[in-house]
């Protein structure tokens, strides 16, 4: 099983929602780069994931939208716009945080999930788990993962450790 077979099967999916997303990103020239678990994936060993966050560069966002209104359900929160299909349960979350625009500017692309896509650096990933981990509004649930995810790239590249502050290392158990 391709890991594209794999993923249409755990996400349910009946038209392949990250194809059409990606799809329109490349017809209307939009620069992006997956951060968040699914970015985690492609520096470390992987773990599965039904949710695939991105950034878009900024300017080009209500395009985006707009392409999507029709077939996609489109949620938008304080900081990211969340957009899924009644055709699969893979559910696609963009930061709309402007700390991470820079990051497009440093993706590399990666294979994720049989796609070659542009992928934060792993610094940058790193960078986004960090703030995550640190925000008091997530979800407890959501900040645990965010912490295995930062000791999912530390134990790939322990150069990153000085990167993860002092407070939070002793949080994870780093």
């Amino acid at each position: 099983m391709t890991k594209k077979e794999f993923m249409k099967k755990i996400g349910r999916t009946k038209k392949d929602l990250l194809e059409g997303f990606v799809g329109i990103l490349k017809d209307k020239k939009i620069s992006y780069c997956l951060v968040g678990g699914l970015a985690v994936n492609a520096y470390a060993e992987p773990v599965v994931s039904l949710d695939l966050d991105v950034v878009v560069i900024v300017d080009k966002l209500e395009g985006l939208l707009s392409s999507l209104a029709k077939g996609h359900k489109i949620e938008r929160y304080a900081n990211s716009v969340n957009i899924s299909s009644r055709f699969s349960d893979l559910r696609i979350q963009i930061q709309t945080d402007p700390r991470y625009q820079d990051f497009i500017k440093r993706a590399v692309y990666k294979e994720v999930l049989g796609y070659k896509l542009p992928v934060a650096g792993i610094e940058d990933v790193l960078q986004g788990k960090i703030w995550a981990a640190e925000d008091g509004t997530r979800r407890l649930s959501k900040r645990q993962k965010d912490f295995a995810d930062i000791a999912r790239l530390v134990e790939t590249k322990k150069e990153l450790l000085s990167l993860v502050p002092p407070l939070l290392r002793e949080k994870i158990g780093l």
